[in-house]
């Protein structure tokens, strides 16, 4: 039997969402747990894992109870035997964000969430391969911090030929 709509558990602070059934704010603490409750409940995909740094935008309206941090981990889990989705807004944290990895429960996670450390510099803790997946190792940074200084990289061309 199909549900009208996803329950998160109790504890854990919602609201409606556009493009999704229902949108849930956890604290890093009830994160994990909360996926796990909705793999559970059937949410089959986790589609994206992301990181947004919200530098300048710290008063963003979020539901009451929330306290808004610089860094945010969005999680989207879909249901498609349901036809339901779900978004998972935590605060990951200021200076040094963290959450908690999800690839034991959803394995297809572990390139989004190397791709947030790589371009944010969030960590997911207990992931098993925390490594550079676009920037090379050595790269000092996560280019995506919205305070990353933006260098220039000097872009050479050879001459175009000229019409035959």
């Amino acid at each position: 039997m199909i549900s009208l709509s996803p329950l998160a558990p109790p504890g854990v602070v919602t609201s409606d969402a556009l493009a999704c059934d229902l949108a849930c704010f956890p604290t890093r603490e009830q994160y994990f747990d909360l996926v796990a409750s909705f793999k559970d409940d059937g949410f089959e995909m986790c589609v994206d894992v992301c990181g947004v740094d919200y530098l300048e935008h710290l008063d963003r309206p979020l539901p009451e109870g929330i306290v808004a941090t610089r860094f945010e981990v969005v999680t989207n889990l879909l249901s498609l035997s349901k036809k339901q989705r779900v978004r998972i807004r935590v605060q990951a944290g200021d200076e040094e964000p963290e959450v908690a990895s999800l690839f034991a429960l959803y394995p297809g996670t572990e390139a989004l969430e190397r791709e947030t450390f790589d371009m944010f510099g969030i960590l997911f803790s207990e992931h098993p391969d925390l490594t550079r997946i676009l920037m090379p190792e050595d790269w000092e940074g996560h280019p995506l911090r919205k305070d990353y200084g933006t260098g220039r990289v000097p872009v050479q061309f050879k001459e175009a030929p000229g019409p035959r």
